[in-house]
């Protein structure tokens, strides 16, 4: 994917739940049903794991593979740990 398409549907992706979240909010405070709510959340979870995974194979691969090539390896370990903590 090239550089801008990625960067483009990265922000959408996080424009689109930042908006969710935004209407979250106004369920709970509405005091709507923990059921609704609980629903939402379950998509915003599931957009964001989608777009870390677009992040995961648009981005970190090329940073992974500049790092080796330079022998960074505090870059290679700090990827590393994204990686884990997104996992």
């Amino acid at each position: 994917m090239r550089e801008h398409a990625y960067r483009k549907e990265v922000l959408d992706r996080l424009a689109r739940a930042g908006g969710h979240l935004n209407g979250i909010r106004k369920m709970v405070e509405e005091g709507r049903d923990c059921s609704e709510i609980l629903v939402q959340l379950a998509a915003v979870r599931a957009a964001l794991e989608r777009t870390g995974k677009i992040i995961l194979r648009e981005h970190v691969g090329h940073c992974l593979v500049d790092a080796v090539q330079e022998g960074d390896g505090e870059a290679i370990a700090s990827l590393q740990r994204a990686i884990d903590a997104f996992l």
